[in-house]
């Protein structure tokens, strides 16, 4: 039997999900050949595929490993958000943000401004725009629009993710341009920091269900990300649509 890829588990769901036209290609056959899918004739001497009952198992075997891995993502997710929120930060989980991006341009690893520049600001640089979905999205809790440090925290718990999101270039590119501060959260073990991109830092959630610490293997560089210096006025919008992640219940003393 043929080595089940991505490519076949994904043309199995849409097997099952669709009246099951044939597309007489090579995941097909070896769909057919794996007895995952059966051909079935129609009284008009058309065919339709429609799936085994050792297709139904496999599918929900990919679906339990599916939702084992995001209860462990989701886990990881929280416990990062409520770090953010035990060290005085305000926090929110699953944010969408409009970025505007030049993927490509070399970060401006610079140190933020203490205090706003009263330079004029520089002109937007030309790109384009894209919405970015970071796991966990924090800023300071101040008044002074100067002192916020951004920071996107996203959390990776096995190493075909990781790899799929480093693929991405826009993706990084996109985070990249909504904080001073971008993070990898990686569970222990999926990858070494080195293949990390440097313009990101690295932490490491040790325990069997993140409850050992999280350690600090590379600090971010701290950047300028807004050409002016502010937080973007959808940015703004969506922190004011959005629910920030309140403290833990065993920790009532987090610090606001």
């Amino acid at each position: 039997m043929a080595l089940l890829t991505r490519l076949h588990h994904r043309r199995l769901r849409e097997i099952y999900r669709s009246a099951g036209w044939p597309c007489c290609d090579a995941i097909e056959i070896e769909l057919l050949a794996a007895g995952l899918v059966e051909r079935v004739p129609a009284p008009d001497g058309r065919e339709s595929l429609r799936v085994t009952a050792a297709g139904i198992e496999l599918l929900a075997q990919a679906l339990q490993r599916h939702r084992a891995a995001l209860g462990r993502h989701e886990r990881l997710v929280e416990r990062v958000a409520h770090e953010q929120v035990r060290l005085g930060r305000l926090a929110w989980r699953g944010l969408g943000l409009r970025a505007r991006i030049v993927v490509g341009a070399a970060p401006a690893l610079e140190p933020l401004p203490l205090l706003p520049d009263l330079e004029a600001p520089a002109p937007a640089p030309a790109g384009r725009w894209c919405v970015a979905r970071p796991d966990v999205y924090s800023v300071r809790h101040t008044s002074v629009e100067a002192y916020l440090q951004p920071v996107v925290h996203e959390i990776k718990v096995s190493r075909a993710d990781l790899l799929s999101d480093l693929r991405n270039e826009v993706k990084r590119a996109a985070y990249l341009a909504l904080a001073g501060e971008c993070y990898y959260v990686l569970a222990a073990g999926i990858a070494e920091p080195e293949e990390i991109p440097a313009e990101f830092g690295v932490i490491v959630a040790h325990g069997e269900h993140f409850d050992g610490p999280l350690e600090l293997l590379r600090p971010a560089p701290r950047r300028a990300p807004f050409p002016d210096g502010r937080l973007p006025f959808g940015v703004w919008m969506a922190l004011a649509r959005a629910v920030p992640v309140e403290p833990p219940p065993e920790d009532p003393q987090a610090r606001w």
